[in-house]
């Protein structure tokens, strides 16, 4: 029910403040700081995906928890499909998401209201650890063939024309 008065209540925001701001400043420069907002955010966007995606091959390479760097992520991406939705309010909030003190305001939030049953990352070890899908920890059997790759033909370009004449 909550989802439905959020889809309700953002456009009904969002056309008030267009009446609002345009009386105010005009139409043309309302249309213009629209457009400055989608630039700026899209730039800031593609800049802060960039840190959160770091971000995340490093918790991937450390073996620590994604889960502060996905979420994260998410808001970003969040963050700029509201920054790309025509208006004030969700530029404002898209701009908030941006910020990492309120991102991470935002995930504490969250993390205070969800509850995760388990997690793993990757491979279990010691009293209790599941061997892999074969019952074989680590050890994987294969087979290989080498393939060379195909030759190209050779000619003996001594008594062969250059092929720039005719004969």
């Amino acid at each position: 029910m909550w989802l439905f008065a959020l889809f309700l209540a953002v456009p009904i925001v969002e056309i008030a403040l267009f009446i609002q701001v345009g009386g105010w400043i005009g139409l043309w420069p309302t249309l213009g700081i629209v457009i400055l907002t989608a630039v700026l955010g899209t730039w800031l966007v593609r800049t802060q995906g960039a840190l959160a995606m770091s971000q995340l091959r490093g918790s991937f390479n450390e073996l620590r928890d994604p889960t502060e760097p996905l979420a994260h992520g998410a808001m970003i991406l969040l963050a700029g499909a509201l920054l790309l939705t025509p208006g004030f309010f969700t530029d404002a909030t898209g701009f908030a998401l941006l910020i990492p003190p309120v991102r991470q305001a935002v995930f504490r939030f969250l993390r205070a209201r969800i509850k995760v049953q388990t997690f793993e990352y990757g491979q279990a070890r010691g009293p209790g650890a599941r061997p892999g899908p074969a019952g074989r920890g680590d050890v994987i059997d294969g087979d290989y063939v080498e393939v060379d790759p195909p030759k190209k033909p050779t000619h003996d370009t001594s008594n062969s024309p250059s092929g720039w004449t005719r004969h």
